[in-house]
């Protein structure tokens, strides 16, 4: 087996693993709670992102990877937690754009991720000495990239439960509750 293929089916079977447990266990028990006590634990995950710095260590990777990969890689990683870091000071501080600085986060954060993917495989990541960084990209990466979409879920969630309670949404025949702001 090459080492592409094991790249991807580590990625592939952390990706699984690390779905099945937001489905069954995350999700059900994080997504009736309120904003801030749904995202918190979410967010402080993605505070870890400042190990993308790891990819600009030449001692660490190979001094060859391609800086038109390494270096987007690791500064996307570091302003992501950042952003995940404001996110929570936000949620925690009750600001008022909360919602907002998380979704800055979100397209950020998923943005990162998506480029990340792609700029790997243009560059075939996997033939570079990648030394630590490998779990990186096969533990934390597969990790972030589902809690990424369980915080848009989130985010979108409360959207949704106003539309339908003013009647706008997918459900209108019901009768409109009051409108609400989502709980911080």
């Amino acid at each position: 087996m090459s080492v592409g293929t094991i790249l991807g089916v580590q990625i592939g079977g952390a990706v699984l693993l690390f779905a099945l447990a937001a489905m069954w266990y995350w999700s059900p028990r994080l997504m009736p709670l309120p904003l801030k006590a749904a995202l918190i634990p979410l967010l402080l995950l993605h505070v870890s992102r400042t190990l993308g710095l790891t990819f600009i260590v030449p001692t660490v990777v190979d001094p060859d990877l391609p800086r038109s990969f390494a270096v987007p890689a690791a500064y996307g990683d570091l302003i992501a937690a950042g952003l995940a870091l404001v996110s929570i000071v936000a949620l925690r501080a009750g600001w008022r754009l909360a919602p907002v600085v998380l979704w800055i986060f979100t397209v950020e954060g998923a943005g990162d991720l998506i480029n990340d993917f792609i700029q790997g495989a243009r560059i075939h990541v996997a033939s570079y000495h990648l030394g630590p960084a490998w779990f990186i990209l096969t533990v934390l990466v597969p990790a972030l990239l589902v809690t990424q979409v369980l915080i848009a879920v989130r985010l979108v969630r409360p959207a949704r439960a106003r539309r339908d309670a003013h009647g706008t949404g997918p459900d209108s025949s019901a009768v409109a509750a009051p409108p609400s702001s989502p709980q911080l």
